[in-house]
């Protein structure tokens, strides 16, 4: 590597979210200098505008639901309503207070915050408002922004994305929400538990289509029982926009078209890197379409230059960013960690119910190993006490390869997201369901499923119909 002369700091990082941030807390934990570059709030859309207060907008959403269904636990409750206010008062509260931690995490390990919007001016080199900074490595980690569709101009009134949609003083009588993707399965569930009327408008044959084809299928069901109308192979073709309302035009399969009118329109097709006009491709960074290219080591083709999170091609996912910042700052400290494993990244959909999983879908695996060479099994949270003193449906569905590992783990069902700690490290440790099957699980859990599952694949079922 070519040597900075005289550089500020060893490691300078240009973005503070969930990449960024856990990179600059692991290498000032190694002993390292850090200089950190960030425009907005140290946390980046995961604490702020993403994974957090989306979050808690779905527990209050729990606590709508489990009151106006009260009766069926023997609690005589009666929901007056969804005061908004409150609701965003109790939302911005947990992000003030996890973004005071972080902030003083920060600051006590003497990092450098460089406030203002940074860019690339240089091999290792970062300008912020006309000064130059220069790090003996630099760390891209500017994150991702809510995209549109050609044609489609969010005005944030009666168009809107998901950060318009963080910021609402009202429930919404009626909704569009285009994309069935996690984020639009999250609105869509939080929307339709206030009492919205919802339609989810999906270009793909099916609701979160990343997910194996069974898990989308359980969703549905569970959408169409709690009234969540949707529409898959279906697209986007015109919206109108009036003072009061949107005429949104869909196209079928088939061509046909038909009008959907709502209050709002709310545009969940995903999110894009932000990199455009940060001199990433001027100082000659390897890009396509707009993401920045790594090895599987987060190397840039630019020596001494690392990229994490959103704007790497991949999940984009804050818990896949935070690892990805790990990682960078111990291979900077020459400590050799492990490439991590895309697979093996746990993904939940926070719906009601949800929907989570590690590893290969179904069809992934036989297309990796064969129709033949893979075995499934799932077992329904009907034979799972926990989840009958929830009142919640849906499965654990494994898929191993023959004689071999667990190469998928695929949940559905309220509170799932939780059981997905157990599940990654049983994929990320090649555990075969004999080795799970003797470990002992609490009763009564959730976790049980879990159990009961690889029991099953192991050929000796119990709560389960062999």
């Amino acid at each position: 590597m070519v040597p900075v002369a005289d550089p500020d700091f060893d490691v300078l990082i240009l973005g503070a979210g969930s990449g960024g941030y856990a990179c600059a807390l692991r290498a000032a934990q190694l002993g390292l200098t850090v200089g950190l570059v960030e425009k907005g709030n140290v946390g980046g859309t995961c604490l702020h505008v993403g994974c957090i207060p989306t979050k808690a907008l779905l527990h209050a959403a729990e606590v709508a639901d489990q009151t106006r269904e009260s009766e069926q636990f023997g609690v005589r409750a009666s929901l007056e309503g969804i005061d908004m206010a409150g609701v965003n008062a109790y939302k911005d509260g947990v992000v003030q207070r996890l973004f005071k931690g972080l902030t003083g995490l920060i600051k006590g390990r003497g990092i450098t915050v460089i406030e203002g919007a940074g860019r690339l001016t240089g091999p290792r080199e970062v300008t912020v408002d006309g000064k130059a900074w220069t790090g003996r490595h630099v760390v891209l980690a500017s994150g991702s922004s809510s995209r549109s569709l050609p044609g489609l101009e969010v005005d944030g009134e009666r168009v809107i994305t998901s950060e318009h949609a963080l910021r609402l003083d009202r429930v919404p009588a009626s909704v569009v929400v285009l994309g069935g993707g996690v984020i639009g399965c999250e609105f869509a569930s939080v929307w339709r538990s206030f009492g919205a009327e919802v339609t989810i408008v999906e270009a793909l044959p099916r609701l979160v289509p990343a997910e194996d084809e069974a898990s989308s299928k359980a969703l549905e069901r569970a959408f169409r029982k709690r009234k969540i109308a949707f529409r898959t192979d279906t697209r986007f073709h015109s919206v109108k926009a009036g003072d009061s309302s949107v005429a949104v035009t869909v196209e079928g399969a088939g061509g046909e078209q038909s009008v959907i009118e709502a209050d709002l329109l709310l545009v969940a097709v995903g999110r894009g890197p932000v990199t455009e006009g940060l001199g990433y491709d001027e100082q000659g960074v390897t890009m396509e379409r707009g993401f920045v290219l790594t090895d599987d080591r987060c190397r840039t083709n630019l020596e001494g230059v690392y990229a994490v999170g959103d704007i790497v091609p991949g999940l984009q996912l804050a818990h896949r960013g935070f690892q990805q910042g790990i990682f960078v700052a111990e291979d900077i400290a020459g400590l050799d960690p492990r490439p991590i494993d895309e697979a093996g990244i746990p993904r939940v959909t926070y719906s009601h119910p949800e929907v989570a999983s590690v590893g290969l879908s179904e069809a992934d695996a036989a297309t990796a190993y064969g129709a033949d060479g893979i075995e499934t099994v799932s077992y329904d949270l009907g034979g799972n006490g926990k989840s009958q003193i929830l009142k919640t449906q849906g499965f654990v569905k494994l898929v191993r390869r023959k004689d071999g590992p667990v190469v998928g783990v695929h949940l559905v069902g309220d509170r799932v997201g939780e059981l997905i700690g157990e599940a990654q490290l049983i994929y990320n440790w090649e555990g075969y369901p004999e080795d799970v099957a003797p470990l002992v699980h609490a009763h009564p859990t959730q976790n049980e499923a879990l159990g009961e599952a690889h029991l099953a694949l192991a050929g000796k079922p119990l709560h389960a119909h062999s």
